[in-house]
């Protein structure tokens, strides 16, 4: 004989079989058939309501749509940007490197550095270094209009999944009138 204990919420605690198992008072006789699906079944909770057995489906996990949209931004902040022909990393240690040039660029017009790109370090001066830092604020600034826009679509439940690769900045030189 076959038998199910249950606590004292009703939900199942273990299955038992009579000769391999000590049987307390508590546990109710099941068939086999029943035994069968409460060993093998496990898209649900088994419970004992009202006397029946019964099985509770699970709930469906919901994706956290704003923490994959969060990734994703984090992901195409750090592809980096094409400016005047330099590749340069945009990556969050890069972004703070670019801004502290940036600042000694505007507070020395004459400033100069060796400045390093993803194809090796290049001299640049102060207005080219103004023009990345610019750049570099702007692909950023992008991304991160681009996951306000998908986490409004999700708020307003037009968000599709497809919509998670699309609308990003990509990496090609900005349009120099734009960041003047």
């Amino acid at each position: 004989m076959k038998f199910a204990l249950f606590d004292e919420s009703g939900k199942l605690q273990t299955c038992l079989i009579e000769g391999v198992h000590q049987i307390p008072a508590s546990a109710i006789n099941i068939d086999e058939g029943l035994f069968f699906r409460i060993t093998q079944e496990t898209d649900g909770i088994w419970r004992l309501v009202d006397g029946e057995v019964v099985k509770d489906r699970l709930a469906e996990a919901v994706p956290d749509y704003a923490q994959m949209v969060a990734l994703e931004r984090y992901k195409r902040e750090a592809t980096g940007v094409n400016v005047d022909g330099l590749q340069i990393e945009t990556t969050r240690d890069s972004q703070a490197l670019i801004a502290s040039t940036g600042l000694s660029a505007v507070l020395d017009p004459e400033y100069r550095c060796n400045f390093k790109t993803v194809g090796g370090f290049v001299e640049i001066g102060a207005a080219q270094i103004i023009t990345i830092a610019k750049a570099v604020r702007a692909h950023v600034q992008a991304c991160f209009d681009r996951e306000l826009t998908l986490l409004r679509a999700i708020e307003a439940g037009e968000y599709h999944d497809e919509m998670l690769s699309q609308g990003w900045p990509d990496s090609t030189p900005p349009d120099p009138a734009e960041l003047q």
